[in-house]
């Protein structure tokens, strides 16, 4: 099934991701709001193709357009204990260290504290400067 909805103009080309943080208080009454708001929150989309319907918008000074879009999995750290195929985690980020090279991996944008998630791959240790036992995985 193909999933459709409303991005910026400025962000509307093929294979760009984006991270759908959710509604916003400005569009509860536009009328477009249900394409806009058709997809979960802390959740990272591709687009897979652009349709040339544009429309105007309050937000986005360049106006939006229709495109196609997949979910795709959020690359992230763990706790190794947690890092099994299949399971639910729920995500804490917790990490100070913005100069690390693992940061983006272990305070994923879009995911708040308690978010749960499904581990559909691990992809190997992680050599945490701070000593912890961690993972990289790829959540749903």
């Amino acid at each position: 099934m193909v999933l459709v909805t409303l991005v910026g103009e400025k962000i509307a080309k093929k294979d760009n991701e984006f991270i759908y943080m959710g509604s916003l208080p400005e569009c509860r009454g536009c009328k477009l709001k249900n394409v806009c708001f058709n997809l979960e929150g802390g959740s990272r989309y591709k687009i897979t193709n652009i349709r040339d319907i544009h429309h105007d918008c309050k937000i986005h000074e360049e106006g939006v357009r229709i495109v196609e879009v997949e979910k795709i999995p959020i690359p992230a750290c763990i706790e190794s204990k947690n890092a099994v195929e299949g399971e639910t985690v729920s995500i804490n980020p917790d990490c100070k260290n913005i100069g690390c090279v693992f940061y983006k991996l272990c305070s994923p944008v879009g995911v708040e504290p308690g978010m749960k998630f499904k581990v559909s791959k691990v992809k190997g240790d992680i050599k945490c400067p701070e000593n912890k036992n961690l993972k990289e995985v790829l959540l749903e």
